[in-house]
């Protein structure tokens, strides 16, 4: 049985076979592929985007999708094995997972970060107990480690962009937010440009590390596909002859210090402005994931500019989730 929780589901030859099928699948959809079947989400945490991509993407491929949110119409849920339940959560995973089953074909979660630090996040405990325990394919709607879908969507829009990945110099650069976000997203920007074969550079101010157990499985990837990773502070010599300029938000390690850091008035300056992309390629090109904070996290003129692709970025959200659902019933 499939399942796509994690990049290392696929791994770099599995990553090109899914962005290649879903550019397919946007040139010409595949038709009722999926017929009959249904796809069931279980979100712990917000969704726009997720969401409503996949419930399209299901719709276009012949399924049907139910959302359940965890919590708000659906009893809270435990997921600690050896829980003595008597909180709020009133049914445990070890019930939840194979009922659920029973009623669907394929099921997904989405669950962020416990904010408990690196060690907990590299668990990812909510995501990997459903997939103990779910026994149906399991796919990833977000987790605390990882967003494997918006790493195929970047990594699609990469290709559209330039007409491949490799090679490709991605710049991964940290951001001011009101709050010290989870890094998820940024692990998978990593992950998967380094498996698409892409010249990778991370640049975040002193504390904002990428967890080392992601760094170690994104410099395995590169070793397999021909790509680059470096690490680096010095935003303004990381962007120059960039291609793709990726920010994202992310907190620090260790968390106990995040509210003095994120709040420090000398990292404003991380936030992308025009002046950021002046020694950028010609053809370069600005990602992040949404939603995005305007002027906090990167300015107006950014995400206003031409060489914004958020909103292409995120339709290839739809097309990537259909490529991925094809796979893991075995119609790719």
């Amino acid at each position: 049985m499939r399942h796509f929780t994690h990049l290392k589901d696929l791994g770099p030859k599995g990553q090109a076979a899914l962005v290649k099928l879903a550019a397919e699948y946007k040139r010409n959809e595949p038709g009722a592929l999926l017929k009959g079947k249904v796809l069931g989400m279980l979100f712990f945490n917000p969704s726009l985007r997720t969401r409503t991509s996949f419930e399209v993407a299901m719709a276009k491929l012949g399924g049907m999708s139910v959302a359940l949110e965890e919590g708000s119409g659906v009893w809270k849920l435990e997921t600690e094995d050896g829980a003595i339940m008597s909180g709020d959560k009133a049914e445990h995973v070890r019930e939840a997972a194979p009922v659920l089953s029973r009623y669907v074909d394929v099921l997904g979660v989405r669950a962020f970060s416990r904010g408990m630090g690196q060690a907990d996040d590299d668990n990812d405990g909510v995501i990997n107990a459903f997939r103990r325990h779910a026994r149906v394919p399991m796919i990833s709607l977000e987790s605390a480690r990882e967003h494997p879908c918006q790493g195929l969507a970047d990594m699609l829009t990469v290709q559209e962009s330039f007409g491949q990945t490799q090679g490709v110099k991605v710049v991964l650069s940290w951001a001011p937010h009101v709050r010290p976000l989870p890094k998820a997203v940024p692990n998978s920007v990593l992950l998967h440009a380094a498996a698409a074969g892409c010249d990778v550079t991370v640049v975040h101010p002193p504390g904002f590390e990428l967890g080392e157990a992601v760094r170690s499985e994104a410099q395995r990837y590169a070793a397999e596909s021909g790509g680059k990773i470096r690490y680096s502070n010095d935003q303004r010599a990381a962007f120059e002859g960039a291609h793709v300029v990726y920010a994202k938000a992310w907190g620090p390690e260790p968390r106990a210090s995040e509210d003095g850091i994120v709040a420090s008035p000398a990292l404003r300056g991380w936030m992308p402005t025009l002046k950021h992309f002046e020694n950028a390629t010609e053809e370069a090109i600005f990602l992040h994931c949404l939603p995005v904070r305007r002027n906090v996290e990167v300015s107006d003129e950014v995400l206003d500019s031409e060489f914004a692709r958020v909103v292409d970025e995120a339709e290839n959200r739809m097309w990537v989730q259909m490529a991925a659902l094809a796979w893991l019933f075995g119609k790719a």
